[in-house]
């Protein structure tokens, strides 16, 4: 039996957007018919706040904070109590006072289980200056520098951007890919994501599926397209 597991942001919603209305109605229908799990950066009542009660409270398993805060059927089965040392937030701090990017709009930091989100524009970024940081980032690549960079420092604990405008960061080998301990091996995995690419905190995931598949998938209109050209 197949056994799918979604990212979020960029793969089923627009990201840090609610799902599309239609797309929430297949989404759900494909749920009744096929195992899935969601796998996000982001924290449970901010997934609840993008795909709604009902498709998070109908997958087998929400894994937040890339695995690190664990929902089943709306309750927490499990949770970590890591917090960031002293240094590396003195370090990120520098990092941002630093940036030539011109907007910081607040909530550069957020502080979820098992893990932190740092962003250089902020959380509270409106579209546009979440459009603008895209497009900085894109050209400078300074979420990937500033990753290496860290990664370099503290080797016990890891950096990867996520989503658009933040890097995810935990304890080594907090990633997204410590998930499959709650599969079998020879469970066939279906895995999307739009962070694939080697640096992405869809990466360590895709890179440990290796009986399965993985689809790299651009936005959440083309894991539509791919479901229903293949799943259904």
């Amino acid at each position: 039996m197949n056994k799918f597991i979604f990212d979020v942001d960029g793969t089923l919603t627009p990201s840090r957007q609610p799902i599309n209305p239609k797309f929430k109605e297949f989404f759900l229908q494909f749920i009744k018919d096929n195992k899935v799990w969601l796998v996000t950066g982001s924290d449970y009542p901010k997934t609840v706040e993008q795909l709604g009660t009902e498709i998070c409270e109908s997958v087998v398993t929400s894994y937040n904070c890339s695995g690190n805060d664990v929902w089943f059927k709306g309750k927490r089965v499990h949770t970590s109590d890591w917090m960031i040392g002293r240094k590396p937030f003195v370090w990120l701090e520098k990092r941002l006072s630093g940036s030539k990017f011109p907007y910081r709009t607040g909530q550069h930091y957020e502080h979820r289980p098992g893990m932190m989100n740092f962003s250089i524009v902020g959380r509270n970024a409106n579209t546009e200056q979440r459009a603008e940081y895209v497009a900085w980032d894109t050209k400078t690549g300074e979420r990937n520098l500033i990753a290496e960079k860290f990664n370099e420092f503290w080797p016990e604990l890891e950096a990867r951007p996520g989503g658009e405008t933040g890097i995810d960061i935990g304890p080594k080998g907090s990633n997204k890919s410590k998930i499959l301990q709650d599969f079998d091996e020879h469970d066939r995995i279906i895995f999307f994501g739009d962070r694939m690419d080697e640096k992405g905190n869809d990466f360590p995931l895709a890179d440990a599926n290796k009986n399965g598949l993985n689809y790299h998938v651009k936005d959440w209109q083309e894991t539509w397209k791919i479901l229903q050209e293949n799943y259904i």
